[in-house]
């Protein structure tokens, strides 16, 4: 993609020098111009992950049960919910928008959500 090291002859003149320069700044806005896709792609993507292992029902053993939040760095994202019990295992999952969702959230779901946003993107 971007060859910034490779071997170029030596500049035998003040216009070879200024041309070589010329080519290096174009390969470094280059550059800048894919960091700054890179970046706009990385803002939307899951940055940080809480989970919370638990046990909803008493009667059965283990924390079998777990609430994840996949959020981006903008805390946008999803909180999914597994809950094991001896008749079945029940999954649900609800949007996130500003580290908050619109439907009611479990405990254990605003802990995995709490968890996931602090950390650091």
């Amino acid at each position: 993609m971007f060859n910034l090291f490779k071997k170029e002859k030596e500049p035998k003149n003040l216009k070879e020098v200024l041309s070589q320069f010329q080519q290096l700044k174009e390969s470094f806005e280059n550059v800048l111009k894919e960091i700054r896709k890179m970046k706009e792609i990385h803002r939307s993507s899951v940055q940080k992950i809480g989970i919370i292992r638990y046990n909803p029902f008493k009667e059965t053993g283990g924390n079998q049960s777990f609430s994840i939040a996949l959020l981006d760095g903008s805390d946008n994202g999803v909180v999914i919910t597994s809950l094991y019990g001896r008749e079945g295992n029940r999954v649900f999952a609800k949007p996130i928008k500003n580290g908050k969702s619109e439907y009611l959230l479990s405990e254990e779901e605003k802990k995995a959500i709490e968890q996931a946003k602090i950390q650091e993107a």
